[in-house]
């Protein structure tokens, strides 16, 4: 599996970086730091992990499914 490079997602004024990690697995930078890490749950659902044991956190999280949308816009 080739492995994509980072990019960039914009909202409003908020510029993530986003850099992939495993199979449907990203880590999210904003602000120059580290911000999450999100992994794709369904094709229009994306789960945010725990920051220190990397489980998948369940509940509903607008902006980790907006950050979703738009890897899969760049992704294809």
């Amino acid at each position: 599996m080739e492995m994509q490079e980072p990019f960039d997602v914009e909202f409003g004024d908020i510029v993530y970086s986003v850099f992939p990690d495993e199979k449907d697995t990203y880590t999210i930078f904003k602000d120059g730091k580290e911000y999450l890490q999100i992994i794709k749950d369904t094709e229009t659902s994306w789960l945010k992990l725990h920051p220190e044991t990397g489980l998948p956190l369940f509940g509903m999280d607008e902006e980790v499914n907006f950050l979703g949308a738009e890897i899969q816009k760049v992704i294809g």
